[in-house]
């Protein structure tokens, strides 16, 4: 079950007419009262002598004897909707549940004299409506703090007591939604998106790409955002917010929103402590190229999620979302709408209420910002491994939010993982088959070498591999990997240790990748020739910009 408190209104009258009218799209039927204060409420669906205005008159009695003491906004309305699936309920069950929520949110506490007005509107199977007076028989305003945070524990509860479905539940961690205002404006103008998502993208792109805070607003700026700082009168920055260049409101003004309204990891103090390095922050590695150490960074995620360092995993999962970020910036041209897609789920899945310790994934997060500075690898073997480490990363993702009772989280990091899926495979196919073609020309008894150190090393598992498609790939590749002084049975053993093989497609292929990732396999494949990549990353200069102070 679903509750929803809309934002107090003062006209009583104005939400009976629409509890009781046709609907939107006629879609209100046989509006009637389900249960009230006191269970003599007029009801103007079922009564014919009962009218609106009488039913208006008895809610807002206490409103009127309390005067100028009464709140503005008096009006309090809450909606609560079951889930599709779930069955049919009489008025009589609809009713108690009304009652235990207004018990739980203060507005009617159960027993208490003095409680607020209310009645319960039915006017469709699967949900109901609640409006009170917010003024008590004491002429006092109800204790009704935290209203939705206890409506919803309520009904969780109410969910398990009745065996209706039990809906995931945040945990006030999710970007703010658009309004319907913003969704009807981005219609009219012929913009998939509205400013706030197109904004939130931005953002978090620059974020994930940033080296730190002025980079960080110079990158903004540069996407054809405008940009406003404020500052302590210390000069110290205090916040910021952003608007879309163009995008304006019925004043001509730009429409700005705050970084916090964006995301909640989005507000200035929250990208000023990712930004910052540790103290004792290791220096950059220069022995390995960047692409290869975010590969080997990213590898080591699952890892450190399987620790009981919970916000040093949050820490790997929100650098994890700013891998994805920056992925389309330098994917090949076919692979970025994919990219884009699990970029954009996985956000939910980058935040919790578990603070995180970013300084713990400051090495990754270096090379997240240094691929950007790098050009793109030309042969597809690195770009697929790394891919692959990507979605293992994102699988644990899911598992650990999981673990926690995370349920919006774990879904988001699970729908990534299927456009991540889809983007490996694209990657994985022109050098898989030239692999696959150099394993089929390998000598019989180097094969059957091989396929002895898959039957050591992975005993239960062995023929399944064998008979894969996959397997001349991975044939190959061990016989690359002993050729490189590896030990094919240990590499393979260390290959499929504490990572899921379960759920893959082909075994072999996974493993090929794996021992690529392992033995720093990542020499040039290519077929027929390089897919073409986009130009090297360059940061925007502060000349090419626009800020407003």
């Amino acid at each position: 079950m679903i509750a929803n408190i809309v934002k107090p209104g003062h006209k009583t009258r104005g939400v009976l007419n629409y509890l009781y009218g046709p609907g939107r799209a006629n879609e209100h039927t046989d509006p009637h009262i389900v249960a009230s204060f006191d269970g003599f409420a007029p009801d103007p669906g079922r009564d014919p002598d009962a009218t609106l205005a009488q039913l208006a008159d008895v809610l807002d009695l206490r409103v009127k004897q309390a005067g100028s003491k009464a709140l503005k906004n008096h009006v309090w309305h809450c909606s609560i909707r079951a889930a599709p699936e779930d069955r049919h309920m009489s008025d009589a069950k609809w009713a108690a549940i009304a009652r235990r929520v207004l018990d739980a949110t203060g507005i009617a506490p159960d027993g208490d004299p003095d409680a607020c007005r209310w009645v319960a509107v039915r006017h469709a199977d699967d949900h109901i409506h609640i409006v009170a007076t917010k003024v008590r028989g004491d002429l006092r305003p109800p204790r009704n703090w935290n209203d939705f945070l206890r409506a919803d524990k309520e009904l969780e509860a109410i969910e398990k007591a009745y065996g209706l479905r039990q809906v995931p539940r945040g945990d006030r961690t999710a970007a703010k939604r658009p309004t319907r205002t913003e969704q009807e404006k981005a219609r009219r103008t012929g913009n998939a998106r509205t400013s706030r998502e197109h904004l939130r993208t931005v953002v978090r792109t620059a974020v994930s790409a940033a080296t730190d805070t002025e980079e960080f607003f110079r990158l903004v700026e540069g996407s054809g955002a405008l940009v406003e700082i404020q500052y302590f009168p210390s000069g110290d920055v205090r916040g910021y917010k952003v608007a879309l260049d163009g995008d304006t409101n019925a004043r001509g003004q730009p429409v700005w929103f705050s970084g916090s309204t964006l995301a909640p990891d989005l507000s200035y103090p929250k990208i000023a402590d990712r930004l910052t390095a540790p103290k004792a922050a290791p220096k950059e590695g220069t022995g390995f190229p960047a692409w290869r150490r975010l590969t080997v960074a990213i590898d080591q995620i699952p890892d450190h999620l399987s620790n009981d360092d919970a916000e040093a995993g949050q820490a790997h999962v929100t650098v994890l979302a700013e891998a994805l970020d920056v992925l389309p910036l330098s994917a090949p041209t076919s692979l970025r709408s994919e990219l884009l897609q699990a970029a954009t789920v996985f956000e939910r899945a980058s935040r919790s209420r578990i603070r995180a310790q970013h300084q713990q994934a400051h090495a990754t997060r270096q090379a997240v910002k240094a691929i950007l500075r790098e050009p793109a690898p030309k042969d597809g073997v690195l770009l697929t491994v790394l891919l692959d480490a990507v979605l293992l990363a994102a699988v644990a993702a899911q598992h650990w939010h999981r673990a926690r009772g995370h349920t919006q989280q774990a879904k988001a990091a699970s729908q990534a993982a299927v456009h991540l899926r889809t983007a490996y495979k694209a990657a994985a196919t022109a050098p898989l088959a030239v692999i696959h073609q150099r394993g089929t020309q390998l000598p019989e008894w180097l094969r059957h070498q091989q396929a002895n150190a898959v039957r050591r090393a992975l005993p239960e598992q062995a023929e399944q591999i064998l008979t894969e498609t996959g397997w001349p790939a991975l044939a190959a590749t061990l016989a690359q990997a002993g050729s490189a002084g590896h030990n094919p049975t240990a590499l393979l053993a260390q290959a499929a240790h504490g990572r899921e093989l379960d759920t893959a497609t082909s075994v072999s292929e996974v493993l090929t990748w794996r021992l690529h990732r392992l033995a720093d396999l990542n020499q040039r494949i290519t077929s027929r020739g390089p897919a073409p990549q986009p130009a090297p990353y360059r940061p925007v200069h502060t000349d090419q910009q626009r800020r407003t102070r």
